[in-house]
């Protein structure tokens, strides 16, 4: 077995490295990036004490993590007694057919229960992943102590309960199948791996310890040795030599810093090989914006994913504010086109490109419309482009 790892280990190495030096930059799947030595996304640590937490990130860049604990990201997960949908929502409901499932908040516990007018099964909730924007599901566990997933969840369009996206079972076998489903424990950690931070040590889940929600340590890698070396830096009066000891997304390539984000948002070849199609992908913001044809071969650092949103930041929502980032490649009315800006001008307009070429599409199972991000000329009437 550890020939095994250390020869996908050298295979992964040697492809990386070849690309690096190739005009053409080639994707990876997650599971290739996470086998290099090096930080990336989901990456577990060994030990709990490589983490620092937030707020000693926030001795020294205070600002930073003000902004970014106000956005969708910092609140992505939470016990369920600390979830603002089900305090602002103490009672929420879902019937299909004679099944009823009801989640209430009570003064000691936060319960999910189902009943199908004879009898009911009644469970307490333990998390909440996301934060309630698009919409928020929830895990518990058994007497077994394994981790189940709700069969509903909340959604924001609907302001209650439906079918857990994919999970919609309308005829149940029983109470118990009704209720949730199992979920495996590869499951669980890459749940809490992209909605928490320091969550998996080893190869175990540390609930005690954890931190709910994406924080610094999350994007930027373990703190505890930039901390340690920000330290002895100060003290010996070069603290830009601290800047080495984190990992710093700013600097990667753009089809590595697209598959970065990709680690929890799906990147390209996560996408391609999960044989996943239809609207669906529109969630898979890297593995669409790939498939734009301004993407190129090898990628833009002006179409990075954080070419247009800082994740420090809340999500900005309307089209205006995004044409700067479009005339960055675009001429406007007039202009012909450059080896800086080699995109033609649109001939309809330079305002609210996005509403136009990265047209909302509606996710049924999820209630929701999707920004999709693969960029293009949409066509009256045309099906979803694969």
């Amino acid at each position: 077995m550890r020939s095994r790892e250390w020869l996908r280990w050298w295979w992964v190495c040697a492809l990386l490295w070849l690309c690096s030096s190739h005009p053409v930059t080639a994707q990876f799947t997650t599971e290739d990036r996470l086998a290099v030595p090096g930080f990336w996304p989901t990456k577990w640590a060994n030990s709990r004490d490589a983490y620092v937490g937030p707020k000693v990130c926030a001795s020294c860049h205070p600002s930073k993590l003000a902004e970014q604990q106000t956005t969708a990201m910092a609140q992505t997960s939470a016990r369920v007694g600390d979830s603002i949908i089900v305090k602002n929502h103490p009672e929420l409901h879902f019937d299909i057919g004679k099944i009823h499932y009801e989640i209430r908040k009570d003064a000691n516990r936060d319960t999910l229960s189902v009943s199908d007018g004879q009898q009911s099964l009644t469970t307490s909730l333990l998390w909440a992943f996301g934060n309630g924007r698009v919409g928020q599901s929830y895990l518990f566990k058994k007497k077994d102590g394994s981790f189940y997933e709700a069969r509903v969840s909340y959604f924001a369009t609907l302001k209650n309960l439906h079918f857990t996206p994919s999970r919609a079972l309308e005829n149940p076998k029983n109470l118990d199948e009704a209720i949730a489903r199992p979920v495996t424990f590869e499951e669980v950690q890459r749940c809490f791996s992209c909605h928490s931070t320091a969550a998996i040590i080893g190869t175990k889940l540390d609930e005690q310890n954890l931190i709910p929600g994406v924080s610094c340590e999350a994007c930027h890698g373990p703190g505890a040795e930039h901390v340690a070396a920000a330290q002895a830096a100060e003290m010996a009066g070069a603290p830009e030599e601290a800047r080495g000891a984190i990992f710093n997304a700013g600097k990667l390539k753009p089809a590595d810093a697209v598959d970065y984000c990709g680690a929890c948002h799906f990147s390209y070849w996560d996408m391609k090989l999960s044989h996943t199609s239809g609207v669906s992908t529109s969630k898979a913001q890297p593995f669409r914006l790939e498939e734009s044809k301004c993407w190129g071969s090898k990628g833009d650092a002006r179409l990075t994913c954080t070419a247009c949103h800082d994740p420090h930041q809340p999500l900005v929502v309307g089209a205006a504010a995004y044409d700067h980032n479009c005339l960055e490649c675009h001429v406007t009315t007039g202009m012909n086109p450059t080896g800086e800006r080699p995109g033609r001008a649109c001939p309809v307009s330079s305002n609210q490109c996005t509403s136009c070429h990265m047209p909302k599409q509606p996710a049924p199972t999820m209630h929701y419309a999707f920004t999709d991000h693969r960029i293009r000329i949409v066509k009256p009437g045309e099906t979803y482009p694969e």
